[in-house]
């Protein structure tokens, strides 16, 4: 498929064009606001790969005083964050073509991800061509078999879980192609046992951290929640597990459930699901945590349905920052918070490293710092397009590096 055809199915999938009017700048306040209560929390030392015990909880914890959580949460929801990424590298490397494999082009992350390797492949003047697998094991083999058969120079592998696709990989590999990936595994870097040079994420610790602390703060530590995962993916079960262990951890929190539910299969499964939650706890459930914001796309209407006020439960994700996800923000739709992935900018860092890789250089490994957008700061960076695109110059760096 030529470039321009890939393209234009794409916009076909993007409901970004109609802007609202800038939001009035004003100046943000971070922190949650509480009243009158001295909180303490109990959450794990979340540093990556430290070991769980055998019953699940964190091998060592911290105690953190009310302020400290705000502390947390006031870093996390900051704009206008400088840019800390690469400085140099390569120019561009001239005349490559790559294969994008996305595992579902209708997860709002995959699909920001997509655009933004789109951007910077156009800058670049390279061509681009994109498989979606649709969500299945099926088409995720479709997928491989046409990306290979087009003969790219480099590969992008989103969405998809690098462990469970390794053979597929490694035939890739075997021809010389170089492979970097986006949420294919549980950290970012290289992943161990593929030949996956570079997992595009933020740390998805950080980011469970975040979210399920942001569900603490709000309820002033009397949280009753839900967590949403697919065990399908590494860093799904990473997210839900640090999260899980956080509401636990909080002495006034109650876990309510974990629920496994297939991210490809939230549209049909999740209106049932969320009627099946609220007869079962009714009023004790106060928060739903989610590993991405697609599960609330179809919660939040069967929440309207069975007449729960806007108000009335609070959605959080740890991921990726939807179109959608914005809307409901911004309209105080039942979603107070996701912590969004710099997509775009995303999707230019994976043409980055492909392009160090084609030019023998070692990638780069920039890990973007963890954004939680709720109400106060969605005016900001991107949010009056419904996305998170940090105002950094991210663009103009990556165009001074690539000498373009």
């Amino acid at each position: 498929m030529p470039f321009e055809s890939v393209s234009k199915n794409i916009d076909a999938l993007v409901p970004l064009r109609t802007l609202f009017n800038h939001a009035r700048r004003k100046n943000l306040v971070p922190a949650v606001a509480f009243a009158g209560i001295c909180l303490l929390v109990c959450i794990s030392q979340l540093a990556r790969g430290m070991p769980l015990s055998s019953a699940g909880q964190p091998a060592s914890a911290i105690t953190l005083s009310l302020a400290e959580t705000q502390l947390i949460i006031a870093k996390a929801t900051l704009h206008g964050v400088p840019w800390t990424g690469p400085e140099s590298g390569p120019p561009a490397q001239p005349g490559k073509s790559i294969a994008f494999i996305s595992e579902d082009l209708r997860n709002g992350g995959i699909l920001g991800v997509a655009q933004g390797v789109r951007e910077a492949v156009r800058t670049m003047g390279w061509t681009l061509k994109i498989f979606d697998a649709g969500g299945t094991s099926a088409g995720r083999l479709t997928a491989f078999e046409r990306a290979m058969a087009s003969k790219p120079d480099g590969l992008i592998l989103c969405g998809a879980d690098a462990q469970n696709s390794n053979p597929e990989l490694a035939r890739i590999a075997s021809r010389g192609i170089p492979i970097v990936a986006w949420h294919a595994g549980s950290t970012p870097g290289p992943i161990a046992g593929t030949p996956v040079a570079m997992n595009v994420t933020t740390d998805p610790v950080e980011v469970a951290r975040v979210t399920a602390l942001g569900a603490v703060a709000q309820s002033n530590g009397h949280a009753g929640v839900v967590i949403l995962t697919d065990s399908r993916f590494e860093i799904a079960v990473t997210k839900s597990n640090v999260m899980a262990d956080i509401i636990r951890a909080c002495k006034g929190c109650t876990l309510l459930e974990v629920r496994d539910v297939a991210i490809s299969e939230s549209a049909e499964k999740m209106p049932a699901i969320t009627k099946a939650l609220l007869a079962r706890y009714g009023k004790r459930w106060t928060d739903a945590l989610a590993i991405n914001d697609i599960y609330f796309d179809y919660a939040a209407p069967a929440l309207t349905k069975a007449g729960v006020p806007s108000s009335g439960l609070s959605l959080l994700s740890a991921g990726d920052g939807s179109a959608s996800a914005f809307l409901r923000i911004q309209a105080k739709t039942y979603q107070t918070g996701t912590v969004a992935e710099p997509l775009n900018q995303q999707g230019w860092q994976l043409v980055d490293e492909l392009n160090r890789l084609f030019a023998g250089q070692p990638v780069s490994g920039f890990v973007a710092p963890v954004h939680l957008v709720n109400a106060d700061n969605i005016a900001f960076d991107g949010g009056e397009r419904f996305q998170y695109d940090p105002k950094n110059g991210y663009r103009d760096i990556y165009r001074r590096i690539w000498k373009r």
